[in-house]
């Protein structure tokens, strides 16, 4: 289990992003981050969450907050999900989970009496001083864009 809470140090990464991006916590130094953690390209829930901060990266980067989201997929699905919505922000490819894993996010799920490991739906609102401001955890998708928001728009 991770230790990461609000007020702690956000935890390094670099990964692929679509687009033929590299994302990466050092080039975020400085800036405050949204990285949002979700379990599968173009599933209802994921689309629904991709797509509600999308239309809200106008506002977002506003006061100046990136956006990366990140899942489990190989990049190709990724890059076919970005381009189906035209989603604009990054999303990265974590296959090892290491990044999930080293945020948390990582967990046992279970489903029709199944266990498995698999990425929990969670947010991570970072300040320009790279420390966690704020933390969702089992985010809903439908209200998620405007939580962000209100909670950006404070630090």
């Amino acid at each position: 289990m991770s230790d990461v809470a609000e007020g702690t140090k956000a935890p390094a990464f670099r990964m692929q992003a679509s687009g033929g991006r590299e994302v990466s916590s050092d080039a975020l130094q400085g800036k405050p981050y949204l990285i949002y953690f979700y379990p599968k390209a173009d599933t209802p829930g994921c689309t629904k969450q991709a797509c509600g901060v999308q239309e809200a990266l106008p506002a977002l980067g506003r006061i100046g907050l990136e956006v990366i989201g990140v899942s489990p997929d190989a990049m190709p699905p990724i890059e076919k999900f970005a381009k189906k919505y035209n989603l604009a922000f990054p999303l990265a490819s974590d296959e090892d989970h290491t990044v999930a894993e080293a945020y948390g996010v990582w967990v046992q799920k279970s489903m029709y009496g199944r266990t498995y490991m698999g990425m929990e739906r969670t947010s991570f609102l970072v300040g320009a001083d790279g420390r966690i401001a704020r933390i969702w955890r089992k985010v809903k998708p439908e209200a998620h864009a405007a939580q962000v928001l209100e909670a950006a728009a404070a630090l």
